[in-house]
């Protein structure tokens, strides 16, 4: 949410929770892009301590049978692991949130079922 409205849900405009988290301080952010990478997930897992949130990133790789006749294998190729605390991941759930709720407003529902995304 960019222009400070609060949205349908109730969360909190992007503004206010960043006042809320600073102590209400205003704090100019930089960016430095110099040690990006990119990667690109089809899959991911999940897991948690206590203390933590462990996010692994990587793709579903399909491999075939090696009798030929078997049933073929997916296997999770991880390529990336974000740890992060509670806090962040919340922040990151919403952010999420918001993201997809506005592309679905623009181009539609996303079904997750892959069977009714089929066309017959």
């Amino acid at each position: 949410m960019v222009n400070g409205s609060t949205d349908p849900a109730g969360q909190k405009p992007v503004e206010q929770q960043a006042r809320e988290q600073t102590g209400q301080q205003q704090v100019r952010l930089r960016m430095d892009e110099h040690n990006m990478s990119t990667s690109y997930a089809n899959a991911f897992r999940t897991n948690g301590t206590a203390e933590e949130v462990l996010l692994d990133f990587g793709l579903n790789l399909v491999v075939p049978s090696t009798q030929g006749q078997g049933q073929p294998e997916i296997l999770f190729q991880v390529n990336d692991r974000i740890v992060m605390n509670y806090y962040s991941a919340k922040r990151l759930a919403i952010t999420l949130s918001q993201l997809i709720r506005r592309h679905e407003e623009q181009f539609g529902e996303l079904e997750m079922d892959v069977n009714k995304r089929r066309k017959t």
